[in-house]
């Protein structure tokens, strides 16, 4: 699904289905989301999670690892709902 869907699924949404950018997108994001929970339930049972996190503590205090992705996240949805 290479780069969030950008380089098959969503052209094949919007010139197969003729949806706009902005659906094939999301269409785009619920498609990848199992693939997404399974990996992410994989690296948690391995561990992996555990020593990334370990590193960035060392380097970040938690008041700032924790929040920063949030805040990423919510600035992000703030601005693409806001561009029409």
């Amino acid at each position: 699904m290479a780069v969030a869907g950008g380089e098959l699924l969503i052209p094949t949404i919007v010139l197969l289905f003729s949806e706009d950018i902005k659906t094939a997108g999301s269409l785009s994001l619920l498609v990848s989301l199992p693939t997404m929970l399974v990996a992410f339930a994989r690296y948690c049972r391995d561990g992996s999670f555990a020593v990334l996190g370990g590193l960035l503590l060392g380097v970040f205090p938690d008041l700032i690892l924790i929040p920063a992705p949030a805040v990423t996240l919510l600035v992000s949805a703030y601005k693409l709902a806001r561009h029409d």
